[in-house]
């Protein structure tokens, strides 16, 4: 198995792919394998060029792994932590890894981010396309303002 670092690219199954836009990969577990070609900024400007979209969407995913060695425990934790991205989601980007040694274990922890590899640039939740409605923004709060007292207390109102 290759080693694991941060800003690795994962794809979900048989991700569809610009023509003649071919990706080396390598299988990890549960459906998902590496890029081997290069890393998120690599895979973004690849993917622009050729008129796709490569969007991260979501919040991260932080999860942990033990292993006797750290690229176990981090396989570990990246495991875990791609069970929570979203069936939404065909790509996940390794954004950090905290590795900490022990005598005789590794403790790691990863946190991944969602992203989606699209022709289009509408965004879907399932089969039916989204249209995300932005909110006017809340009025602002009057905070009260903060007085002396003559004793030199002080005292919100």
């Amino acid at each position: 198995m290759r080693t694991i670092a941060e800003l690795t690219m994962l794809l979900r199954g048989r991700v569809e792919l610009p023509d003649h836009f071919k990706l080396a990969t390598e299988e990890f577990q549960e459906g998902w394998t590496f890029v081997q070609s290069g890393d998120t900024h690599w895979l973004d400007k690849e993917l622009r060029t050729r008129g796709w979209h490569f969007m991260w969407i979501g919040e991260g995913s932080l999860r942990g792994g033990v292993g006797q060695t750290s690229q176990e425990a981090i396989a570990g934790a990246l495991k875990l932590a791609l069970r929570r991205v979203s069936e939404r989601f065909n790509a996940a980007e390794v954004e950090s890894i905290h590795v900490t040694k022990y005598p005789w274990f590794v403790v790691a922890k990863v946190k991944v981010y969602p992203y989606q590899i699209q022709q289009g640039v509408t965004v879907s939740a399932s089969d039916d396309a989204t249209t995300l409605t932005v909110s006017p923004p809340a009025k602002a709060l009057a905070i009260p303002s903060r007085q002396v007292a003559p004793c030199g207390l002080s005292r919100f109102y």
